[in-house]
């Protein structure tokens, strides 16, 4: 199956981007593809190469940039919520780009499931 994920919180104070980034190694794992993987609303945080978290934490960022160029991926930001939190071309981890909803919306159209986290 062919999957698009939609990350909507950042990689501190919640779960939910870390549980993406779980499932997003499980699909992998278990021979789906993913198209694209679409960063908004908080979401955008985990792309800011200025994350610096504590040696006891886990690096969100760079287990992003990892997956993304050890599989090929698309790790997209939305540009508008991006800006808007200070995420810009100049601080992006490796493996993210800015991108619009319409090339989200194109990614959602050709996939066979959405995932929201």
């Amino acid at each position: 199956m062919k999957y698009v994920l939609a990350i909507k919180q950042g990689g501190f104070g919640s779960q939910a981007a870390f549980l993406a980034y779980q499932v997003a190694q499980a699909l992998l794992d278990g021979g789906h593809k993913i198209s694209q993987i679409f960063f908004f609303q908080d979401g955008v945080l985990n792309a800011n190469n200025f994350n610096n978290p504590a040696s006891d934490e886990i690096d969100l960022t760079t287990l992003w940039s990892k997956l993304a160029k050890n599989h090929n991926l698309a790790l997209h930001l939305c540009v508008s919520a991006a800006q808007r939190r200070g995420v810009v071309e100049q601080n992006l981890a490796q493996g993210f780009t800015l991108a619009g909803l319409g090339e989200f919306s194109q990614a959602i159209f050709t996939t066979d499931r959405l995932l929201t986290f």
